[in-house]
């Protein structure tokens, strides 16, 4: 994959970021979920859904605020405000998901310019504060 500049990543509208953030938190949820506990696919799918859906999300995006730069901050608030052409899940309400949109973006966005240590360091927080 080629890496981007961030001036280069910008160019990105905030929907393709997230939607390649959600690809990506989505499969670090899974891999943690994975080498925490060996269990049944069943119970393994219950759980990543249950943490990749919007609600959880939201909660992502409060823990990691006070961890962002100025850059990753606009990200976030890009992502926030995107215009969402679709229809809100049934599981949450539109703030949720809004924020669930803007923490897809700082994912795709730092995959873009091939940041995973930085990813890593935001979801190990993430992680961290979920499976207290």
């Amino acid at each position: 994959m080629d890496i981007l500049t961030p001036h280069q990543a910008k160019q990105y509208s905030p929907a393709a970021m997230a939607f390649l953030g959600d690809a990506v938190y989505s499969e670090l949820v899974r891999r943690h979920l994975l080498l925490d506990a060996n269990m049944p696919i069943g119970k393994l799918h219950k759980q990543s859904v249950a943490l990749v859906r919007a609600a959880s999300q939201s909660r992502a995006y409060e823990l990691i605020l006070p961890m962002l730069g100025e850059d990753e901050a606009d990200i976030l608030r890009r992502g926030r405000n995107a215009t969402h052409t679709h229809n809100t899940p049934k599981s949450s309400d539109i703030e949720e998901y809004t924020r669930a949109t803007a923490l897809e973006a700082l994912f795709g966005y730092l995959k873009l310019m091939g940041n995973d240590g930085r990813i890593n360091d935001l979801f190990n927080t993430i992680w961290e504060n979920f499976t207290r």
